[in-house]
């Protein structure tokens, strides 16, 4: 065994696991945080026969949309069925209820066990979990002989839940773990842990791959990625954190975002750590002057409000990612003409902190070769650790060992010291560095914030005449 698996394992024990196994194609329906923490579960509870187990947890207990009338007609046959899902519980005061929602099946309006709300509190955001649903119709036949009109429920009870997620992770143990792992070491733990080998990647290609985790830990980060297509921008934030929306192309709207007047229910930006705009050039705004002016609003200090919600609050950081053409290695024409229309305007591009030069990165073609085989950080544990420590405050660290330098407006200096936040909590949890480890993080923060930089001075070179931002490590 390798010596950096043996010392993962030592360290981290249960919350690692052998990558190689997480590329089974029986899982490949799962997210990657899902997938990994059950073969890690079944395979130390029984080595010998784990993936016999995990196959009908998947396959047998986990329906793909298709096959929702035969789940339901199961259920109605033998009273009960039993799922592995994503179950999320919605609280309605004015009946006082708990709804189930069912994703597999397009389900809103089933029940679930009051008990079951208590003890796993988390399932009202949502939980995978292996649950058994009951079909209980003397439910509606009870309301229904007191007068009633028929209940706008589906007589689905969850009654048994078991989750398959981490949840309440000890971030004190992940930073405590991390004075056990050299610098180098620690930044191969986490590019393994998000399912790549570090082998085929450079030093400086491995901190890029890490600045894409910035917004999963830091709060309220705007970044933006552009690269070649299959360099893995989508395939990180969909299966590494739980915590992330998605938008691949289509129509986004202020509701969706913001706020639903009409159902009265936050949208995306209210309830995710990070919101990613997929393939930006394909992005069609419902209402684009309302949805770039408050997604404006929004990208200066985390407040919004829509209609009826009046200044809310979020730390959701936002990412936009985009695909681009080479020439030679570098990109083929300018960065900017690869930018949707709402993303020129340069109001909106001071508003982000950082573009990632994902032109950098290699295409992950060969499994074998370019995704992760070993030990590392199971994504489930992994997903939390990011999300727990967004309420972490780097800041006072940035503030005593980092002087910044040159002509920064505070637009410049607030991204720099939230994208070097972000990376000191990846790479120095434990707070302790020597000059020469930070002084590589923080040119990288500085140079992402002058991307940005110099894409205002090509577009409006008047207004935001060249300049060089720099930074001096000190204390």
């Amino acid at each position: 065994m390798d010596p950096l698996d043996e010392k993962v394992l030592r360290v981290f024990g249960d919350v690692a696991v052998d990558k190689r196994l997480a590329r089974l194609e029986v899982v490949s329906r799962l997210p990657r945080f899902i997938s990994e923490y059950l073969i890690s579960r079944y395979y130390r509870s029984d080595p010998v026969n784990w993936l016999d187990k995990l196959v009908k947890v998947v396959e047998e207990y986990h329906p793909e949309p298709k096959d929702r009338d035969r789940v339901l007609s199961k259920a109605k046959r033998e009273g009960k069925v039993t799922l592995t899902d994503e179950y999320k519980v919605d609280v309605d005061l004015k009946r006082n209820i708990y709804f189930l929602h069912i994703p597999s099946l397009q389900i809103r309006d089933a029940l679930v066990s009051e008990s079951i709300v208590e003890q796993y509190e988390r399932i009202l955001s949502g939980l995978w979990g292996i649950g058994v649903l009951e079909y209980r119709p003397g439910l509606v036949e009870a309301v229904m002989s007191r007068g009633r009109d028929k209940p706008s429920f589906t007589p689905l009870v969850l009654v048994e839940f078991e989750p398959f997620q981490v949840y309440n992770v000890d971030v004190k143990a992940f930073i405590e773990g991390r004075e056990a792992f050299t610098t180098q070491e620690w930044i191969d733990l986490l590019v393994k842990s998000v399912g790549l080998n570090p082998s085929v990647y450079s030093e400086r290609q491995k901190l890029l791959l890490l600045a894409r985790l910035v917004p999963l830990i830091e709060g309220n980060v705007n970044l933006v990625e552009l690269g070649p297509r299959a360099t893995g921008k989508t395939y990180l934030y969909r299966n590494i954190s739980y915590y992330t929306r998605i938008y691949a192309g289509g129509t986004v709207s202020a509701a969706r975002l913001f706020y639903d007047a009409r159902l009265r229910v936050l949208g995306d930006i209210g309830t995710r750590d990070a919101v990613i705009f997929d393939e930006i050039a394909r992005i069609r705004l419902s209402n684009p002057d309302e949805v770039v002016a408050k997604l404006k609003d929004y990208m200066v200090d985390g407040f919004f409000e829509r209609g009826q919600l009046r200044r809310a609050h979020s730390n959701c950081s936002l990412v936009f990612t985009g695909n681009v053409e080479l020439d030679y290695g570098g990109v083929l024409g300018s960065v900017v003409d690869y930018l949707p229309d709402f993303m020129k305007d340069t109001a909106f591009l001071d508003r982000v902190h950082g573009l990632l030069p994902g032109w950098e990165l290699p295409k992950i073609l060969k499994s074998d070769i370019h995704l992760a085989q070993g030990c590392a950080l199971a994504a489930d544990y992994l997903s939390e650790v990011l999300h727990g420590m967004r309420v972490q405050s780097f800041e006072a660290v940035v503030e005593q060992h980092v002087e910044l330098v040159g002509s920064y407006t505070i637009r410049d200096e607030k991204a720099v010291k939230k994208l070097l936040s972000g990376l000191m909590k990846l790479i120095f949890p434990q707070g302790e560095f020597d000059s020469s480890e930070l002084r590589r993080v923080v040119d990288l923060a500085v140079e992402l914030r002058q991307n940005v930089v110099d894409i205002l001075s090509e577009k409006a070179p008047h207004e935001f005449p060249r300049k060089r931002l720099g930074a001096e490590v000190v204390g």
